[in-house]
C-alpha cells in the first residue's frame, strides 16, 4: 500500500515549484486569477520577500503541492491508498481525494491564510528530545499556562504553541539535558485556543462550499483517523485551533501493514519525519489495527449474511464476560506499584539496561506503554517487567 503526503507551512523555499508552473500553464493562469498575483513569481523569485508570510506561504505551498501532484498522476496514473497533509497539507490531500477541484482548493487556502495572518501577539517553537509528558510537566511546574502542545511531530518532537511572552520565558525550560529549543518564525499561536476567532469565521466561509464524498481515504491532523464525508466542514474548521496529531496519524497508517510513504511536494521535511517516527515507534505499536478504537469498528460495514440465529453470535457473547485488564487499568495499577527510575527488563528486546523514564500513559486511545531510558521509546507494558 501507498501513503502521499503533502507538506505544510515550514517548508517553503525559494526557487521551488521550478518549472512546474510552465508545465501546468493552464492552472497556473488560474491562480494567478483567483490571487491577484503571479504565483510563479512569488515561488521562484520572491522579490517582494512575501514567501515566509503566512498568507502567501499557504497558498504558494497549496499550488507545488498540487502541480506536484498532478504531475504524478500523469506520470504514472497510479492514485495512493490513503493521503495524508500536515496542516495546511490536509487540503491537497482532499484535493488528491477528490473532494473539491484545484480551484476550490486555492480559495479555501487563501482564505485560511488570510484568516490566521491576522492572528498577532502569538508564538511557537519546537521542543527536541522531550516527551509529551515531559513537556507537559515542565509547563505546568512552570506555571506556563498559556503554552499548548500544537504539533505532535514525531515522538521527540512537538512544538509549543501560545502567547508571545510566555513562549519566550518557556526557553530556558527546555535547554537542558539533551533537549532543544528552536524558535519557529510564525506571528500567531497557531494550532491552539488562541485562534478561535480564525477558526470561527473559517468555518462560516466554508459552509458557502459543498464537497464532493472522498474517492480514497484522507488521514485527519485532527483525529488521525480516516476523514468521514459529513466531517470535511468540521474537520477543516476545528484544525486551526486543534494539534497537530501528525505522530499518531502515521502511527495509524504505518499500522495499516506494509505501508510505503511518498512525499508529495518541495523538500523532505515529512519524509524525514516519517523516518524519525519509525524509528521511534516500537514495533509492537504497529498491531494497533488489531486493537482499532470502538467507533472506528462501528463504523466498518456490516455483513449481511449473518442469520440471527447463528451459535457465534452467542460464543462472541459469551467471550465478553471475561475481559483482559483495559489500558486505562493497566496503567493505574503500574503507576500505583512502580515509580519513574524503576529497573525493567523487556520481554522481546535482549537488554536489561533500561529504567522507566516516565509515568505509564495510554497512547492512541489504547495502548498502555511507558517510555524507557536506554532504549528512548515507549514499550508496552505487557511487554516488559520490572527487576
Amino acid at each position: 500500500m501507498k501513503t502521499f503526503l503533502f507538506p505544510g507551512q515550514g517548508s517553503q523555499a525559494k526557487g521551488m515549484g521550478g518549472t512546474l508552473f510552465d508545465e501546468f500553464k493552464a492552472l497556473t493562469d488560474k491562480a494567478d486569477k483567483i490571487l491577484g498575483y503571479s504565483i510563479k513569481e512569488l515561488c521562484l523569485d520572491d522579490p517582494r520577500k512575501e514567501l515566509n508570510q503566512t498568507q502567501f506561504t499557504q497558498t504558494a505551498l497549496y499550488v507545488v503541492n498540487a502541480l506536484s501532484y498532478f504531475k504524478k498522476i500523469k506520470a504514472s496514473s497510479a492514485k495512493p491508498d490513503f493521503a495524508a497533509g500536515h496542516s495546511l497539507g490536509e487540503f491537497n490531500a482532499l484535493l488528491a481525494a477528490e473532494c473539491f477541484d484545484f480551484e476550490t482548493g486555492l480559495m479555501l487556502v487563501k482564505k485560511r491564510g488570510e484568516l490566521m495572518s491576522r492572528a498577532t501577539g502569538g508564538g511557537m517553537a519546537a521542543i527536541i528530545n522531550a516527551t509529551k509528558e515531559e513537556i507537559e510537566t515542565i509547563l505546568a511546574e512552570n506555571k506556563l499556562t498559556t503554552v499548548f502542545l500544537a504539533n505532535y511531530n514525531a515522538p521527540s518532537q512537538i512544538v509549543i504553541s501560545g502567547l508571545k511572552d510566555e513562549i519566550g520565558k518557556a526557553q530556558s525550560f527546555f535547554q537542558k539535558g539533551n533537549m532543544q529549543y528552536i524558535p519557529l518564525n510564525t506571528s500567531g499561536a497557531f494550532h491552539s485556543k488562541y485562534m478561535q476567532s480564525s477558526k470561527e469565521e473559517f468555518c462560516t466561509y466554508l459552509k458557502n462550499f459543498k464537497f464532493a464524498d472522498l474517492q480514497i481515504p484522507v488521514i485527519s491532523n485532527v483525529s488521525a483517523r480516516p476523514y468521514q464525508n459529513a466531517d470535511v466542514i468540521n474537520n477543516l474548521s476545528n484544525q486551526i485551533t486543534s494539534s497537530v496529531k501528525w505522530t499518531e496519524s502515521i502511527q495509524y497508517l504505518m499500522a495499516r501493514g506494509n505501508m510505503e510513504f511518498e512525499e508529495i511536494g518541495d523538500g523532505r521535511v515529512l519524509t524525514n519525519l516519517v523516518q524519525k517516527i519509525q524509528e521511534e515507534t516500537p514495533k509492537s505499536s504497529k498491531k494497533v489495527r488489531e486493537a482499532l478504537p470502538d467507533k472506528e469498528v462501528e463504523a466498518r460495514p456490516q455483513r449481511q449474511d449473518v442469520k440471527k440465529d447463528q451459535p457465534a453470535a452467542v460464543e462472541v457473547n459469551k467471550s465478553e464476560r471475561a475481559q483482559p485488564l483495559t489500558s486505562e487499568e493497566k496503567v493505574k495499577a503500574w503507576n500505583e506499584k512502580y515509580p519513574i527510575g524503576t529497573r525493567v527488563k523487556s520481554l522481546i528486546k535482549k537488554d536489561d539496561n533500561l529504567e522507566t523514564r516516565t509515568k505509564a500513559v495510554v497512547l492512541f486511545g489504547h495502548r498502555a506503554a511507558v517510555y524507557l531510558k536506554g532504549y528512548n521509546g515507549y514499550f508496552d507494558l505487557d511487554e516488559i517487567t520490572a527487576v
